[in-house]
C-alpha cells in the first residue's frame, strides 16, 4: 500500500503520495499539488523543498554521513584518488583498471588550452579575481568545440567531459599566473592529475619542480571532500541552468559564479580573512573566542559547524589529519596558523561550542592547508571548484539522461494590486 499524507483545502481532502528513499528518507510529492488546488507550497530558500530525484550522493546531516554512490567518504578519502572518485561520480561506479587507464589517458590527451584560449588571460586586469577568469575561460570552452554542445549527444558529451576535467587545472593555475605577471607552464603529462596542476601553480621555466608527495596527497584528498555534496547553491544552480539543456560549459560557468559567493565556496576566504582580523587585532584566540560569544559583540567566528552537518562533519575529521600532514611535513609556523590551530583546540573542547554544535569544518581545515601551501587567498574558491567539478558534471548529466523539465519555481506575489497609469504630468511625489 503506498504511503500518503493528507491535506485539507476549502473543506475538501486531497491524497499526497510519500516518496521514501533508499536509506529511508521520505518526501511528499507535491508535483500535481498546483493543478488539483490552486495552490503552491512557499518554502523561501528551499530549505524544506527536494527539487530532484537523485542516486549520487546520500547525506544524513544528523549522524554524520556522506558517501558517493553509495561508497563513505571515509573510504574513498584514505584509500581511492580523485580521478576515480571523478569517475565514479561520472560513471556511477569505481573504474576497472581498464577504465581507469582509459579515463586517464582520455584526460592527459586535454590537458592544454588552446593557445587562442590561452591569450584570452591577457585581456584580464592582473587583480581580476580567479573565480570571474575561471567563470570566464570555461564559459568561453563551448566557442572552441562547438561540435560538442549538444547535450542528449553522448559521444558530445563524453567529449566536453573530458576536455572540461582536463583543462580545469591549467585555467586554475593560468589565472593565478596571470596575477603574478609569470609565464605559463604548458601542462607535463608525465605527471598526475594533481602533480600537473600543483607544477603548473607554483612552478617556473627556470628550474625543476618537485612535487611533494604529502602535499600532493592532501590536495587530493580535499579535491575528493569537496567533489560532491548534493543539492546545495552551486549544484542546484547547475541543475537548473541545465535543464534549459544550456551545454556543459555554460552550466558549469554559472555553477562557478555560485560557489563564488561567501555563504558557499568564499567560506573558507572568510576564515583566512577571520584569522588575519586576529592577528591584526594582536589578540589570542581565547580574546576572539570570548568576544565572539558576548552577545553585544559583532565578532563571528567562521568555519565553525554547518548548514546541514548537525552533530559533526564527517570530511572535517579527514581533513584535519591531511592539515596535520602538511604542517608537519612543511613545517610551516605562522601567527595565522598558530592562532588557527587554538581556536580548533578550544572548539573542541569548550562547552559553548560542543552545545551549539560549532565544531571545525571542512572550510576550517582547507583554509589552513591552502594558506600552508602558498595558494593566495583569492584562489582558494577555485581549488573548490576544482574538487566540485565532477559532482556538478554527474548532476547535470542525470537531469539530462532523465530529461528533467526545465526549472521554474513559483511565487507568492505581495506587490500592489492592479492600479491605472498616470502621466509623467499627472503624478504626484
Amino acid at each position: 500500500m503506498t504511503d500518503t499524507a493528507k491535506l485539507e483545502i476549502d473543506g475538501k481532502v486531497h491524497e499526497l503520495k510519500i516518496i521514501t528513499g533508499s536509506e529511508g528518507e521520505r518526501g511528499i510529492d507535491i508535483a500535481s499539488l498546483r493543478a488539483d488546488t490552486g495552490c503552491i507550497t512557499l518554502d523561501p530558500a528551499y530549505k524544506n523543498t527536494g527539487s530532484c530525484l537523485s542516486n549520487i550522493t546520500f547525506i544524513d546531516g544528523e549522524k554524520g554521513i556522506l558517501r558517493y554512490r553509495g561508497y563513505p567518504i571515509e573510504q574513498l578519502a584514505e584509500q581511492s584518488s580523485f580521478l576515480e572518485v571523478a569517475y565514479l561520480l561520472i560513471h556511477d561506479d569505481l573504474p576497472t583498471r581498464d577504465q581507469y587507464e582509459e579515463w586517464s589517458e582520455a584526460l592527459r590527451y586535454h590537458t592544454m588550452l588552446h593557445e587562442d584560449l590561452r591569450a584570452l588571460f591577457a585581456a584580464f586586469p592582473k587583480n581580476a579575481h580567479p573565480m570571474a577568469v575561471s567563470a570566464a575561460v570555461v564559459s568561453a570552452l563551448s566557442t572552441f568545440y562547438t561540435e560538442d554542445l549538444d547535450p542528449t549527444d553522448e559521444r558530445q558529451v563524453m567529449n566536453s567531459i573530458e576536455r572540461l576535467v582536463a583543462k580545469f587545472p591549467t585555467i586554475i593555475a593560468y589565472s593565478h599566473k596571470h596575477s603574478l605577471g609569470q609565464p605559463f607552464l604548458y601542462p607535463d603529462n608525465r605527471l598526475g592529475y594533481v602533480a600537473n596542476f600543483l607544477r603548473m601553480m607554483f612552478g617556473t621555466p627556470c628550474e625543476e619542480f618537485h612535487v611533494d608527495p604529502v602535499v600532493e596527497r592532501a590536495i587530493n584528498v580535499l579535491l575528493i571532500l569537496h567533489a560532491d555534496h548534493e543539492q546545495n547553491c552551486s549544484t542546484s544552480t547547475v541543475r537548473l541552468v541545465g535543464s534549459s539543456r544550456a551545454n556543459l560549459f555554460a552550466s558549469t560557468a554559472a555553477g562557478i559564479h555560485a560557489l563564488w559567493g561567501p555563504r558557499h565556496g568564499g567560506a573558507n576566504q572568510s576564515v583566512i580573512e577571520m584569522l588575519e582580523s586576529i592577528a591584526d587585532e594582536g589578540l589570542s584566540a581565547r580574546q576572539f573566542v570570548d568576544r565572539a560569544k558576548d552577545k553585544n559583540d559583532t565578532s563571528r567566528l567562521m568555519g565553525f559547524g554547518h548548514r546541514v552537518y548537525r552533530n559533526f562533519d564527517p570530511r572535517a575529521t579527514i581533513i584535519k589529519k591531511a592539515a596535520d600532514d602538511v604542517l608537519g611535513k612543511l613545517g610551516v609556523t605562522t601567527k595565522l596558523l598558530e592562532i588557527a590551530v587554538e581556536l580548533a583546540e578550544i572548539a573542541l573542547s569548550d562547552e559553548y561550542f560542543i552545545s551549539r554544535k560549532l565544531y571545525p569544518n571542512v572550510d576550517f581545515y582547507s583554509g589552513i592547508i591552502f594558506k600552508a601551501l602558498g595558494i593566495p587567498v583569492a584562489s582558494f574558491t577555485t581549488m573548490f571548484a576544482m574538487g566540485r567539478l565532477p559532482g556538478w558534471i554527474a548532476q547535470w548529466r542525470e537531469l539530462v539522461i532523465e530529461d528533467q523539465a526545465i526549472g521554474r519555481p513559483r511565487q507568492i506575489y505581495v506587490g500592489p494590486s492592479m492600479r491605472d497609469f498616470v502621466s509623467i504630468d499627472q503624478r504626484k511625489a
